[in-house]
């Protein structure tokens, strides 16, 4: 299985951003699909995630009400729209995959497949 994020760019505070994540060698409705990110020295940190059977999202508290995730079956591959961006959203942000369809995981630990992130810049 391989993930590819995409769709990360410099945007102003208060822009939006969508971000897609692809997945290969699979099927994205077997995976519980999270979105991760890391600023520059720090640890890397939920953000939001969608389960395998799709009936279950989650956030993180920084994000309710500006990110929102989603599935494109017939694509094969999740989004994350991003609006109301600020500069403490700039970081390098990852999909990831979990193989346990049901439930939602929130550790980077409990994930198995790592896309190579995409940098997202929030600035004036």
């Amino acid at each position: 299985v391989q993930l590819q994020a995409s769709g990360g760019g410099l945007v102003r505070p208060g822009g939006s951003l969508r971000l897609s994540c692809a997945l290969s060698g699979g099927t994205v409705g077997n995976y519980g699909i999270g979105w991760f990110r890391q600023a520059p020295g720090r640890e890397r940190e939920f953000v939001a995630a969608i389960s395998g059977s799709g009936s279950t999202t989650h956030y993180a508290d920084f994000v309710k009400g500006r990110f929102s995730i989603a599935r494109d079956d017939a694509k094969n591959m999740v989004s994350l729209q991003m609006n109301d961006l600020n500069p403490e959203d700039t970081a390098v942000y990852f999909c990831a995959a979990d193989v346990r369809r049901l439930g939602i995981r929130t550790a980077p630990s409990e994930y198995t497949y790592w896309g190579q992130g995409t940098l997202v810049t929030v600035s004036s």
